[in-house]
């Protein structure tokens, strides 16, 4: 082989290669390593468990006095924690100037203080142990912040700030890992039980989630990571998962696209729309 024909194909590749990664990114509903884990990673095991290791017990975050007796519970019942799974928030559907000062208490002591309590109860143990697992659920709102949600991603922001100086605190502890997940719009119940201007104001009924990513591939995903040891993993169609790439390598491009769509955004939401709307593409949808 010629070193011309080398160079031409070397040249060829170096062309190909970056339009196969772009090819990939447009069809991604994640990060591009958590995708590569999927394809190439570890599988979650498949668990075939019996009544005699189901506990359940009621925790509400906000009572941050009662998640040391929950943890001792469990303790009691198991003898050990491998994994602390942080999944309990909820999100936000207002305007700053038309927001009461309470619901941004409540979204703080509720998505971010309680998450470090029931944290906190947990830690002690695995540090004793020196192995053990934090998933934390936290959001693309923690990422790149948005119009209607004001108070929703400044809880998410503070989980990131926490959960990084944490892992820097525990660095003597490389049996203690942990997975910061952070989702897009999923199907769920977050959107029906977001808090509105009032604490006490329930948000309206009938908005459409059927084009959101499907809870269980979401779920499937967070597992996969998981499984993985994977630190920071993004999950979302796009243009969600795209913004959360703006914002983290172009924050000042990102904040002026953010901007643009807000507008629409916040009008989706005067019309009684959701809001989520203005970031709708059509998709394959993958379970």
């Amino acid at each position: 082989m010629s070193w011309e024909l080398l160079l031409w194909l070397l040249a060829l590749c170096a062309l190909i290669l970056p339009l196969v990664q772009l090819l990939r990114f447009l069809r991604a509903d994640a990060d591009l390593t958590l995708l590569w884990a999927e394809w190439q990673g570890r599988r979650p095991e498949n668990s075939n468990l019996k009544e005699k290791d189901i506990l359940v017990l009621p925790l509400d975050l906000t009572d941050t006095s009662s998640h040391e007796a929950a943890t001792k519970a469990v303790l009691q019942e198991f003898g050990k924690i491998d994994i602390l799974v942080n999944n309990g928030g909820r999100s936000q559907r207002s305007l700053v100037l038309e927001t009461n000062l309470d619901v941004f208490k409540e979204l703080i002591n509720l998505n971010y203080v309680g998450t470090v309590s029931l944290t906190k109860c947990v830690l002690p143990h695995m540090v004793e142990r020196k192995q053990g697992k934090i998933v934390t659920v936290n959001s693309i709102a923690g990422i790149a912040s948005v119009s209607l949600s004001s108070g929703y991603c400044a809880s998410k922001h503070a989980l990131r700030g926490f959960f990084s100086a944490l892992q820097c605190e525990l660095i003597d502890y490389p049996g203690i890992t942990f997975c910061n997940v952070y989702p897009g719009p999923v199907q769920s119940s977050i959107v029906k039980n977001a808090l509105t201007e009032e604490v006490t104001k329930p948000m309206r009924n009938g908005v459409d989630q059927s084009y959101k990513m499907a809870t269980s591939r979401c779920v499937r995903l967070m597992l996969i990571s998981m499984a993985n040891d994977l630190n920071e993993v993004w999950i979302s169609d796009h243009p969600v998962l795209l913004g959360a790439y703006l914002w983290q390598y172009m924050p000042t491009w990102a904040l002026w696209l953010t901007s643009k769509l807000g507008k629409k955004r916040i009008q989706n939401f005067k019309d009684g729309l959701d809001p989520d709307l203005s970031y709708r593409l059509q998709k394959t949808k993958k379970d």
